[in-house]
């Protein structure tokens, strides 16, 4: 442990940074997972809400990927998808249910990086337009599901034991 650690903060009657530090760890270890679930259910929601009711600014990229179905049919029913997703992740008991559907839906949130390219970039690889901006943030939506999807995990085998 430094010595920065172990020094206390001032007017806090001895407390030291280390266990303000813990404190605060401790703290997000138990919100953290709860809080990034019920916005990543949000997120889901909102999305898939807006492709069902048609205002979806992300609705003409989908359906250009997706040429083979009628846009009129498809974007809604990948806007119920992502609602259903959201709404098993703000319900505890689908969790699992909602990742594995999150997880089936996922792999074609990148099609449009090989079919539609010129519409990803600026420049290849690395320059990006908003709609490749748009897709390469999905990196952080399967992020924050491994995480919720693992600490469910965890806090079901916690209940059990």
């Amino acid at each position: 442990m430094s010595t920065l650690d172990s020094r206390t903060i001032p007017f806090t009657d001895g407390v030291t940074v280390d266990e303000l530090d813990g404190w605060i760890t401790a703290s997000m270890n138990e919100y953290g997972p709860p809080t990034l679930r019920y916005a990543l259910g949000a997120v889901f929601v909102w999305f898939g809400a807006l492709k069902v009711i048609g205002v979806s600014p992300a609705g003409d990229l989908v359906a250009a990927t997706v040429y083979f179905v009628p846009a009129e049919l498809f974007v809604p029913i990948l806007g119920v998808w992502e609602v259903v997703i959201g709404l098993c992740l703000f319900i505890r008991r689908f969790i699992r249910a909602g990742i594995l559907l999150l997880a089936l839906q996922m792999p074609g949130t990148f099609l449009p990086i090989v079919l539609l390219p010129a519409v990803v970039f600026t420049a290849f690889p690395y320059g990006l337009t908003v709609e490749g901006q748009y897709i390469i943030k999905n990196l952080v939506i399967i992020g924050a599901a491994l995480v919720v999807g693992g600490h469910e995990r965890k806090r079901m085998r916690e209940k059990r034991s």
